[in-house]
């Protein structure tokens, strides 16, 4: 009998259809069908270095309706699993004139603390709670927003670490860290296989970009970073790796039914006895060529638009052009801001893994590190920019300060418009830790802007780094980006922004609700439930809650 390996992950869900993502372990047909409703889909597996999936796309849902489905490989019924604690796995679709949504978003998690980390997780996984609450009945979130780092490619647990020794020399390099595609796979067997996560994926649609540590630490910090990282033997499998591994596991589920009828890599894997050697060559050329691949996607949810940002393969590199995004990545997202025209939706949300708005402080020595390297103080004053960069993680948008500008004068323009919508906001992580900030444009606006950043849902951060993020919203810290600004002949940033919540330090999710034009913002973080002893399945999180610790209505 084929048996289901990870899954089912629940993806694209509109008014009638939806996409469920499996993988199994052997060829097959998978099934998806709906009880008591004529609606399913099928398809047959593909394969990737000797991994079998399938994304079925199950067609005839009602608009809203929530439908509890199962999955058959072969005919035989895999999902839900014997014996299961969790309720049925089900598809919730939207009521064809719905104007409401609820958006939980968050980034960083460790599935598992990674082996010899110099700091602890803090507390328990956020993703777990919520699956526990979700699992007794609270009120679950219409969409999960993953915003990077869902797997730490370059930080493995000694779980990982014990499986890739099986196959290699962990003594040599890229040592403990993921090598090749087949060792990607072991994360993603740890991270979605947490039984709470397992359920919670299949019941709660979800979308995802990947940052960094879905590849290795500073991936794409700078032109001479890449160099460097090029010449080493063992690179080029590791990010041919990441990329097809993130292709599968995670971008392909963030297309539509039409888009992947139009992908010419899904159809060459699928239409192949084995799609490894096409995939492949796409993620070389997407490695080679970042302008020739869009990672980045839009999702409109009713009134509500989505646009998911890649802010980590897609940089121009080149000291003096240093760019987020290229021309034409720059010119689709505007594209897709300005489609319908005024008043097109009522709310705008940007996804990007790295905050737009950073501390004052922080900003001004990005932008600072960013000239240096570029030439401003010599080539002495460079080459230390350079190591300062990699080592401190110098790399948000204001370290592209062209692109940190152009961003504003988009998101003004919008917020400007006589229809503009309610709230427009930037959605991020990355920085391990959670805060609220506002820009402050030089003229009125008719759109509540904000960034929201909400970092870890598992991780953890130095107390050192703590207090740094705190005194970078103080006004000692704002004295100091000023001097440093003029250190490298900076020009000052096209706006201030203040922040208004946080910081917060912890495991975390923020929720977005919106109701027509209305938006409120909730952020609660995971806390262990008390008089509870551990589980007696390690596999199986400890009980924990969500607890709110800030609210405000945005719109």
């Amino acid at each position: 009998m084929t048996g289901l390996r990870l899954g089912p992950v629940l993806r694209y869900v509109n008014e009638d259809t939806a996409t469920v993502w499996i993988e199994t372990d052997a060829p097959c047909t998978a099934e998806v069908e709906c009880e008591g409703s004529t609606a399913g889909g099928s398809a047959a597996t593909w394969q990737i270095s000797g991994h079998h999936y399938a994304l079925v796309t199950v067609v005839g849902l009602e608009p809203g309706t929530e439908t509890p489905y199962r999955v058959h490989l072969d005919g035989e019924q895999v999902w839900p699993l014997p014996a299961s604690p969790f309720p049925a796995s089900t598809i919730r679709t939207p009521p064809e004139d719905a104007d409401g949504l609820r958006v939980a978003f968050g980034s960083c998690r460790w599935a598992t603390r990674p082996a010899h980390s110099r700091h602890d997780p803090l507390g328990p996984d956020a993703l777990d709670a919520l699956a526990q609450q979700a699992a007794e009945g609270a009120e679950r979130p219409d969409l999960l927003l993953l915003l990077g780092d869902q797997v730490y490619a370059d930080e493995t647990s000694d779980r990982v670490r014990s499986r890739l020794a099986e196959d290699r020399d962990l003594s040599a390099p890229p040592w403990a860290q993921v090598a090749d595609y087949g060792e990607y796979t072991a994360l993603y067997d740890e991270s979605w296989g947490d039984p709470e996560v397992r359920w919670l994926l299949s019941t709660v649609p979800s979308l995802m970009v990947f940052d960094d540590h879905d590849v290795i630490d500073d991936w794409n910090t700078s032109a001479a970073w890449q160099e460097e990282i090029r010449a080493t033997p063992w690179w080029h499998e590791r990010i041919v790796g990441g990329l097809t591994s993130y292709w599968v596991y995670q971008h392909l589920g963030n297309l539509s039914p039409a888009a992947l009828a139009e992908d010419p890599v899904y159809a060459a894997v699928r239409g192949s006895d084995d799609g490894t050697a096409a995939l492949r060559e796409f993620a070389e050329r997407a490695d080679a060529d970042p302008a020739a691949v869009r990672w980045s996607y839009r999702r409109d949810f009713g009134r509500v638009r989505l646009l998911m940002v890649d802010s980590r393969a897609g940089r121009v590199l080149a000291e003096q052009q240093r760019a987020m995004l290229d021309d034409e990545e720059w010119e689709w997202l505007a594209e897709q801001v300005r489609d319908g025209g005024p008043g097109a939706y009522d709310h705008l949300l940007i996804g990007s893994s790295l905050p737009w708005l950073l501390p004052p402080a922080i900003h001004a020595v990005e932008e600072w590190n960013s000239a240096l390297c570029a030439g401003a103080r010599g080539e002495r004053w460079a080459a230390r920019g350079e190591r300062l960069r990699r080592a401190a993680d110098l790399e948000h948008w204001a370290a592209f300060p062209a692109s940190f500008r152009a961003l504003a004068a988009l998101i003004e323009e919008t917020a400007a418009s006589p229809d503009a919508p309610a709230t427009i906001s930037v959605l991020s992580g990355d920085v391990h830790h959670a805060y609220t900030a506002e820009p402050r444009f030089p003229r009125p606006l008719n759109s509540r802007v904000t960034q929201l950043t909400c970092s870890p849902m598992h991780n953890g951060v130095p107390g050192f780094m703590r207090l740094g993020f705190r005194i970078g919203w103080s006004a000692p810290g704002r004295w100091l980006g000023r001097a440093l600004s003029r250190h490298a002949k900076v020009q000052r940033p096209s706006l201030d922004w203040d922040r208004t919540g946080g910081p917060w330090f912890g495991n975390q999710l923020m929720t977005l609700d919106f109701r027509g034009r209305k938006a409120d913002l909730a952020l609660e973080q995971a806390r262990p439930l008390p008089d509870t002893e551990s589980p007696a399945d390690p596999h199986h999180a400890p009980a924990a809650r969500l607890e709110r610790v800030h609210g405000m209505a945005l719109a």
